[in-house]
């Protein structure tokens, strides 16, 4: 099995950008340890600001995994685009927030990711990208 993990917009600053809000560690680190944590599944890592380049991801995210876990950033409450690429791909995403986004800045309340990916989680901390790689082990072997 191989599951991409995919991040958009200023996740690589995470460990130095609002510690009170994502913690200290860095999100390199945590899905080094992520990939060490799921024997026998692949797990690739991508991060880009830049939101044509993961439109770009997903579309060749199609024949080559069986499921992607989304961290689209602050582009889940903007981007028409990537929602409509994560209902174009046909491969289960999961979408993960560090925080809730829910419970932060009004204009944070609606994902255009969420209504297109097979599961939504937020406000998990960085556990939600382990959650969110479990759900599509479970998924995936279910359809086997």
């Amino acid at each position: 099995m191989r599951i991409l993990i995919l991040n958009g917009p200023n996740l690589n600053l995470i460990g130095k950008r609002e510690p009170e809000i994502y913690g200290n560690q860095s999100l390199e680190e945590y899905l080094k340890e992520v990939s060490k944590r799921f024997d026998g599944i692949v797990i690739d890592t991508f991060q880009s600001n830049h939101e044509g380049v993961l439109i770009d991801k997903l579309q060749d995210a199609m024949g080559k995994y069986d499921g992607v876990v989304f961290n689209p950033g602050g582009y889940c409450h903007t981007s028409i685009a990537l929602a409509d690429t994560v209902r174009a791909v046909g491969i289960p995403v999961v979408e993960v927030h560090i925080s809730n986004i829910y419970e932060r800045e009004d204009y944070r309340h609606h994902s255009f990711v969420a209504e297109a990916a097979a599961k939504s989680i937020v406000g998990h901390g960085l556990k939600g990208y382990e959650e969110a790689v479990d759900f599509l082990i479970n998924l995936v072997s279910a359809k086997n």
